[in-house]
């Protein structure tokens, strides 16, 4: 599918020279013989294939494991243009935390009209249980992933927020060992930012939000267990922390606490990052028939005894039917401008944004309010007949569960293929750590979609990672001769 108009290039001028801040890699990549890169791209599958850095692949043959694709060629943005993309990834976790808060206390945002009240009361992911709950910090979203783009002027513009349980981190930090291996001599010539201390700064922030009055709290990550398509992460990010990885059956409530089975005993559990939903959380509270939660854990959540990361309830903030008023939300909550855009969206529960989406839906693309993965899309200008005439069907049938967006034309990066060198398009998603600080490691998750045309990244739909460098500003230290 043609990209619908000229996508910004990562690494070139329109002239085809290379970008001032791609300048010294430019020159290097030109020189390096193509199998010289054939070698360093198959040795990188080799050790990713030895370490088991997998994920499901939906549609295919159930359980299907694969490699994700991951492309030697790095996405690189310059100090100054990190720092504003930086700025305004933390404005808008801010005030989404802050309407987190507000929703399940005053809500105030809905008492002032900003936001519709059935537009949150009525969402599936709002959680009346939340309502009242003071959690430590007033913090719900510890943990973001935030996916930017760019538009064809070379913007920065937030296609979505992930706040339930945001993956790819791992990815993030495997791509940067990777490289390194590969490639060492290039982060001993360029100023890289390091991204290798996010497990660190993770397990910091979650100490930070641990009940009051703990003073060494005992954090554990809870997972679905093995057969969950992001259980690589999970196990590859306790590790890194040092902290237990466990499952539903390896927890317990007694008297409103939360602890965890050990071989010398019950041990309490003071912070848990949750890498399930809701639903499954607590088959006392939510889902009955859940196997992978724990019973009684809203009640020792309720109760004060123990912090979840991120907090029950959070996911009526990055529905994708709320993401058009998050700039509402920093102006109401902050008293600020928003510094990042959203994509134009149109809301289909609307009558005037479903009639115009209907008259041009082989334009547009249509996404499931809570649809994730890449599923439940339509890609218009990519559709059939008879996929555009299914949609149209859905659409009358539940306009709430739909928004539309353009058919962005996201930035292309070089990207290493079958035939050599070919641009593909990419997307970014940064990881922002709200704890007694906001934090965001410089960088992020670069997704590619690695089919000619496709504006499809997500990793589940097929789509590869690179390694994303910010640059610092100033070139790195000269190591002393021995």
């Amino acid at each position: 599918m043609p990209s619908p108009r000229l996508a910004y290039d990562e690494m070139l001028e329109p002239s085809g020279a290379p970008r001032a801040h791609c300048r010294q890699y430019y020159d290097w990549l030109r020189e390096q013989p193509a199998e010289h890169l054939a070698r360093k791209r198959a040795e990188a599958d080799a050790l990713f294939h030895r370490v088991g850095i997998t994920f499901a692949v939906y549609g295919e043959t159930a359980g299907t494991e694969r490699l994700i694709p991951f492309d030697i060629v790095p996405r690189i943005l310059p100090a100054e243009e990190w720092a504003l993309l930086e700025q305004g990834l933390k404005q808008r976790v801010r005030a989404l935390n802050a309407f987190i808060a507000d929703i399940y206390h005053e809500q105030r945002i809905l008492r002032a009209g900003r936001i519709p009240p059935e537009q949150i009361l009525c969402n599936p992911q709002y959680r009346p249980e939340m309502q009242g709950l003071d959690l430590p910090g007033g913090i719900y979203a510890h943990i973001s992933g935030i996916d930017v783009v760019r538009d064809d002027a070379g913007r920065f513009c937030v296609l979505e927020d992930n706040l339930r349980v945001p993956s790819g981190v791992s990815y993030m930090l495997e791509n940067r060992k990777m490289m390194m291996r590969l490639f060492p001599e290039l982060f001993a010539r360029d100023a890289i930012e390091p991204v290798e201390h996010y497990p660190d700064v993770l397990h910091e922030n979650l100490r930070s939000v641990a009940p009051d009055g703990v003073t060494d709290p005992t954090v554990v990550l809870l997972t679905p267990g093995a057969y969950n398509s992001a259980y690589f992460e999970h196990a590859f990010l306790a590790q890194q922390m040092g902290i237990e990885l466990v499952e539903g059956q390896d927890l317990f409530v007694r008297d409103a606490v939360l602890y965890m089975r050990t071989t010398q005993g019950p041990e309490r559990v003071d912070v848990v990052y949750r890498r399930l939903d809701d639903d499954f959380l607590d088959p006392l509270s939510f889902r009955p028939e859940s196997t992978l939660g724990v019973p009684g854990l809203l009640t020792a959540y309720r109760a004060g005894h123990v912090s979840i990361a991120n907090a029950i309830g959070t996911g009526v903030a990055d529905d994708k039917s709320v993401y058009p008023y998050v700039p509402e939300m920093v102006r109401f909550y902050l008293g600020e401008e928003p510094l990042l855009a959203n994509v134009p969206t149109w809301v289909l529960r609307r009558a005037d944004d479903r009639a115009y989406v209907l008259a041009h839906l082989e334009e547009l693309v249509v996404k499931e309010v809570h649809g994730a993965g890449g599923y439940g899309m339509l890609i218009g200008p990519a559709a059939s007949r008879a996929q555009l005439e299914e949609f149209r069907a859905r659409i009358a049938a539940h306009p709430e569960r739909y928004i539309a967006q353009p058919t962005l034309a996201l930035s292309t990066s070089p990207t290493l293929v079958a035939a050599g060198l070919a641009p593909r398009h990419i997307d970014l998603r940064p990881f922002v750590l709200s704890g007694r600080e906001v934090t965001v490691v410089p960088g992020g998750l670069t997704r590619v979609a690695l089919r000619e045309g496709s504006l499809v990244v997500n990793s589940s739909q097929g789509g590869g990672t690179k390694d994303t460098w910010v640059l610092g500003a100033a070139p790195p230290v000269a190591l002393a001769a021995v």
